[in-house]
């Protein structure tokens, strides 16, 4: 039985960048207390867009470029890359179907115990990834550690654990 470790986004855009946040900005040394604590796979993801952002849905959605390939705002952030030992998952959307696709691979080679998420932003990535863990192994336990996820806002992170809570996703350490 494995355990995964799910690090989301943990992007220097996400950060400090082009949509950092004081929240987090301060998550920063409890993910990589997780990483280095955690006693599985650890995998992350890395938003990924072009240099035509602005003219996607999203970009028409959400009109600040961010997580630009092979820029600065799109690598992970120092702390965490420095405890990488996987290539990140670059995804082009919220979910990454690459991640469910590549955890029910591992599932099949050896059976997962327990999913693990952190990272960011709580409301966008972390709540959509941790929906497509359910859906790609519905009978795996997904967990999300509060205290290492941020939200675009306090307000939208509280809202995105109590949807997940409801979706039967374990959240852990929320305050």
């Amino acid at each position: 039985m494995q355990d995964i470790l799910v690090v989301v986004d943990m992007q220097n855009d996400f950060v400090d960048g082009a949509l950092g946040s004081s929240a987090a900005q301060a998550i920063v040394p409890k993910v990589v207390e997780k990483i280095q604590s955690f006693p599985g796979t650890v995998l992350f993801t890395r938003d990924t867009h072009e240099a035509d952002y602005l003219q996607t849905q999203e970009g028409k959605n959400l009109p600040v470029p961010h997580c630009i390939r092979n820029t600065k705002g799109w690598q992970l952030c120092p702390a965490v890359e420095q405890l990488r030992h996987t290539e990140p998952l670059n995804k082009v959307t919220f979910g990454s179907r690459q991640l469910g696709e590549l955890l029910c691979r591992m599932d099949l080679q050896q059976a997962i115990g327990s999913v693990t998420l952190v990272g960011l932003c709580t409301d966008i990535c972390v709540i959509s990834n941790a929906m497509l863990v359910k859906a790609f192994l519905p009978e795996v336990p997904v967990i999300v550690d509060a205290s290492c996820c941020a939200g675009v806002t306090a307000e939208s992170h509280q809202t995105a654990l109590d949807t997940m809570r409801a979706c039967q996703i374990k959240i852990e350490n929320d305050k």
